[in-house]
């Protein structure tokens, strides 16, 4: 099949490459066509075996007892590797268990890499199943010891001989050669050819089984942010599910990184991908406001961050996601500066505070100290909190222009609010008449803070001010 090849198969303690180990290696090399050597072990995890995987392979926790750990064993592996291509059926699981184990000994393994699954794919596309058990019943092949090491080998080496008789060595050899390349690692029921994802700026989303959305990223080279998530040696079993559970991949281009960013924000909050844990913050979020007045009671209201088509409310600090979360900060800063917690509103009662009493608070409770002294130390505490105002009379545009495609994006914002992207004068102006409530969202206030030109607006390039005409200012 390959000039110099190694048929390998694990059995584990469970799928995760990170938190499992390998139980049980079986390995045949064989040079033109002809079988060299033949080695397995088993292996001790260090770790419970549990009766869910004795159950599928037969290998209890007795058995590997006094087995040698991958340490021991690994130098024989890597003698059996030297040179030659790493073939399994899927791959992928057997090179994340083996990277993640080398590392742990401070070996980088590098090897090429085959996939049996997507060989079989290629050499009978008539067919739909090609896990290793459907390969088995459609040939009539047979395995005694199913679930081991071994036994897996034998049946996969059992199939290759079978291709060969039936489609010719020849056949069987090329499409073998055109499976060891860059892209080797791609999930054989990937239904997506990644050759038709373009080196472009954009968001890219990737979909499960019954078009279930997984994952949704953004990047400036879709295609190879893309394949970067089926060529990574999976240093976390999250990535590895991920991999293996994607079929298709669609993208949107943009014409530039901010609307990328814009965009796979909008797309996480609306459809709540499965594997996306970051942007997913779609609920209400609330800040704190200081008093008017310095001897209001309490001296700082908490506000939510909803509705701002009458702009922010006044000297707001923090972006919360609950009303617990903004009080649980709020106390740790009364601990930390010496603030009445009564005067604050976080406890009830009349009269010395308790943390008064235990000499943490000042006395802003008992008139010990001047409300208006109190004010501005609840003022200095919350500083590092405080939301900027909005620094402009109006609505803003960003310009984007993609030099390659000669796409122009404008992103249309207002109180560090997203309100529109457009392509055209037409929809700038609709977008500019649109009444549409504001809703306050924390990633694109920290993306606006990092992005708008600190020296105004006409020194930021692509920056664009409308007036009150809904024209753009001079």
């Amino acid at each position: 099949m390959l000039p110099s090849f190694v048929m390998l198969d694990l059995e584990t303690t469970g799928g995760n490459p990170v938190s499992d180990r390998i139980i049980e290696i079986a390995a045949v090399r064989l040079e033109e066509g002809r079988e060299v050597a033949r080695w397995s072990t088993l292996v001790n995890p260090g770790r419970w075996i549990s009766p869910f995987i004795t159950s599928l392979t037969g290998i209890d926790n007795a058995m590997v007892a006094d087995a040698p750990c991958f340490d021991v064993a690994a130098p024989r592996l890597l003698e059996l590797l030297d040179g030659a291509v790493l073939v399994a059926h899927n791959v992928r699981f057997d090179h994340g268990f083996l990277k993640n184990e080398f590392q742990r000994i401070d070996i980088d393994l590098r090897v090429r890499l085959m996939c049996t699954v997507r060989l079989s794919r290629k050499l009978y596309p008539q067919h739909k199943g090609h896990g290793l058990d459907a390969i088995l019943r459609r040939h009539g092949l047979h395995s005694s010891a199913r679930h081991r090491a071994m036994g897996d080998v034998n049946a996969v080496l059992e199939f290759l001989a079978l291709a060969r008789g039936e489609l010719g060595s020849e056949h069987v050899r090329q499409a073998a050669r055109e499976l060891v390349s860059g892209v080797a690692c791609v999930p054989p029921h990937l239904e997506t050819a990644l050759q038709e994802v373009p080196d472009a700026t954009g968001v890219y989303l990737l979909y499960g089984e019954n078009r279930q959305l997984l994952y949704v990223g953004k990047s400036l080279h879709l295609r190879a942010r893309v394949m970067a998530h089926f060529q990574s040696d999976h240093t976390s079993g999250r990535d590895m599910q991920l991999a293996q559970a994607t079929r298709q991949i669609e993208y949107r281009r943009t014409a530039g990184e901010i609307g990328a960013l814009l965009l796979e924000s909008r797309l996480v909050k609306e459809l709540q991908p499965a594997f996306n844990r970051k942007l997913r913050r779609a609920a209400p979020l609330f800040a704190w406001q200081l008093a008017d007045q310095a001897d209001t009671r309490p001296q700082v209201q908490l506000v939510p961050l909803g509705d701002l088509r009458a702009g922010l409310p006044e000297r707001p600090y923090g972006m919360f996601t609950s009303a617990k979360g903004a009080r649980q900060c709020l106390l740790q800063l009364a601990d930390q500066h010496g603030l009445c917690a009564r005067v604050l509103g976080l406890e009830a009662g009349a009269g010395r505070c308790f943390g008064q009493q235990i000499g943490r608070c000042q006395g802003a409770c008992c008139g010990l100290e001047d409300p208006r002294r109190h004010l501005l130390r609840v003022q200095l505490a919350l500083a590092a909190h405080r939301l900027q105002d909005w620094p402009f009379a109006g609505r803003i545009g960003l310009n984007e222009h993609d030099p390659r495609t000669g796409r122009t994006d404008i992103h249309v914002f207002d109180q560090w609010c997203h309100l529109a992207t457009v392509r055209d004068e037409s929809e700038l102006h609709d977008a500019l008449d649109t009444r549409t409530a504001l809703a306050f969202d924390a990633d694109t206030y920290q993306l606006l803070r990092k992005r708008l030109p600190t020296a105004g607006m006409k020194s930021g390039r692509g920056w664009m001010q409308f007036d009150s005409a809904r024209r753009l200012s001079a």
